[in-house]
């Protein structure tokens, strides 16, 4: 009857079909793309339909674009103890080394891909290994067995982990809420430079870019409150980080000795909790050590693993940085920008935390700054470092150059940084000030990623002549700044940078020359050209990975 108060058991028939309609939905599959491929899963409303993007990521990758079903977004979490059918696994985005993963699974210590359609995921060797140890000589015993990452499909999962309907009895699958950050890598790969500047690095660069426009829809389970290292400076749908988990090394494994590792992840992300080998191990016990099969699910993953990365070319021969490939998969496909504004947010936080003013101006293009700081990265005190009088040399000029400076009423600062005389937080508050980063190559140019970039940015790294690495060359211009090698009294930048790493005897003492001179005037010249106007040409890596490492 019109206008009659709905009744209570009205009211019920209404939630449970919400209910069935939620967990129906689910579970409606998103596209996936074939082997060797740059994947970014793009749901658009308007049509109804998910179109796969894909770029060439590898040197045998194809460009396509496909339509397939729209990916249903639940409501709220669903009880996988209860559900008939468990929802299969999909890839939201993959580059070599980098895999997010929709509805991914885990037992008996093997990463489970749940699927009716096994074509439509990438090779397993470009997205997991055996987490062993690299070196020249064992990439055979790296490639991924089934005990690390295997195909299930639907009716086998439902015969190992499903319930006996007619009991009643709950399904045997445990979710772990929330986005998980699964790292594949050994301590090798994580206690110095690598963990903020390579693994955070592309983490964010890959997270960010593949929900950065809001198009691609996380599970139920996934919410996007404010992160935890307050409100972003861009808008942003990336998901908050819930865990970190380290499968390959114990507690101290991920901890670099001048402690930044740390100071990092807590500063960006105080709400993430950290799981290590021990814990892994427990997550796999509880499927082994028991009579029943069970699995644990994870509802939103992004699964690193360097050996894979280093299996592309990008990786493997032209950079050394497993960065590269989830840093250029997103900028060429437009995900990210390519002067660093993608990276203000952890710029930001870090700031905050070590008590500075974390407020930052973010535009389109490079604008120049109002003041000139220079930071000298000391290294005087380490084992690689310039001969004394070459060094006593550099920091006269620098300072000349910069009282000379203000004697023509520009405004210009010089910081001479002995980095392990200082906190971390002192460390942080003089590199987010910085607008050109000085010193011989070696981890204290890791505080490239604090400076704020912009048209006068640049760093420039001292090497031992004959000698290049691309640690910093390559992640310099990935934010957006020029970045100079110096060879004694030769200055090169890109293009013209060796194409491979060198390290020639000597390449790790103290006995390395270098021009003060050269050096200021260098700084001179590039400010007063960076003042004057943008640089000619685009500095930034996405334009030359294709040309010299694709090719």
């Amino acid at each position: 009857m019109l206008g009659r108060m709905p009744s209570r058991r009205d009211a019920i028939l209404v939630l449970v079909g919400a209910s069935c309609f939620y967990v129906f939905s689910a579970f409606v599959g998103v596209g996936r793309a074939p082997d060797h491929s740059i994947i970014i899963n793009t749901e658009y409303a308007d049509t109804g339909h998910t179109v796969t993007e894909i770029t060439t990521a590898t040197a045998t990758a194809t460009e396509y674009v496909t339509a397939v079903p729209t990916q249903a977004v639940a409501a709220v979490p669903v009880d996988l103890g209860l559900v008939q059918n468990f929802p299969e696994t999909s890839v939201v985005a993959h580059a070599p080394g980098w895999t997010i993963f929709q509805n991914l699974y885990m037992s008996r210590g093997a990463l489970l891909l749940l699927t009716s359609d096994e074509s439509k995921f990438p090779d397993f060797r470009l997205m997991t290994s055996t987490g062993l140890p690299g070196n020249l000589t064992n990439d055979a015993e790296r490639i991924p067995t089934p005990r690390d990452m295997a195909f299930i499909t639907p009716e086998e999962a439902r015969a190992k982990w499903g319930a006996d309907g007619s009991s009643g009895g709950r399904n045997r699958v445990l979710t772990v809420e929330g986005t998980t950050l699964l790292f594949n890598d050994p301590s090798q790969f994580l206690n110095h430079f690598h963990f903020v500047a390579e693994l955070i690095f592309g983490s964010w660069a890959f997270l960010y870019g593949a929900f950065a426009d809001g198009t691609v829809k996380p599970p139920a389970s996934i919410h996007f409150p404010d992160p935890s290292f307050n409100s972003p400076l861009i808008s942003t749908s990336t998901p908050k980080i819930d865990r970190a988990i380290f499968i390959h090394t114990d507690v101290e494994g991920w901890r670099d000795a001048p402690g930044f590792n740390g100071y990092f992840l807590r500063a960006v992300f105080p709400s993430m909790t950290v799981e290590v080998q021990t814990d892994w191990i427990d997550r796999v016990n509880a499927t082994t050590k028991t009579k029943i099969d069970r699995a644990w699910h994870f509802p939103l993953v992004l699964l690193t693993d360097r050996s894979a990365a280093f299996r592309d070319p990008i990786t493997g021969w032209y950079t050394q940085r497993t960065a590269a490939a989830a840093w250029t998969a997103m900028a060429q496909v437009g995900k990210i920008d390519l002067i660093g504004n993608w990276w203000a947010s952890m710029r930001a936080a870090m700031l905050r935390y070590a008590g500075g003013d974390p407020h930052e101006e973010l535009h389109p293009t490079l604008q120049v700054p109002d003041k000139i700081v220079i930071t000298y990265i000391n290294r005087q005190g380490t084992r690689r470092h310039l001969n004394e009088e070459d060094n006593h040399a550099l920091v006269t000029a620098v300072e000349e150059l910069v009282e000379r400076k203000n004697q023509e009423g520009k405004n210009w600062e010089f910081n001479n940084v002995h980095a392990e005389q200082l906190s971390l937080d002192e460390q942080v508050r003089v590199a987010a000030k910085s607008t050109i980063m000085l010193g011989v190559h070696g981890n204290g140019l890791t505080h490239l990623v604090l400076m704020k970039p912009n048209r006068v940015s640049a760093v420039i790294e001292i090497f031992l002549p004959g000698g290049f690495a691309r640690d910093y060359e390559w992640t310099s211009r990935a934010l957006g700044m020029t970045h100079y090698s110096v060879w004694n009294d030769t200055v090169f930048t890109h293009p013209n940078e060796p194409k491979n790493p060198d390290y020639p005897e000597g390449f790790h003492g103290g006995n390395i020359p270098v021009s003060g001179s050269v050096v200021a005037q260098l700084i001179d010249e590039h400010v007063s050209a960076r003042e004057a106007g943008p640089p000619a040409t685009d500095n930034s890596p996405v334009y030359d990975t294709h040309d010299n490492a694709r090719a």
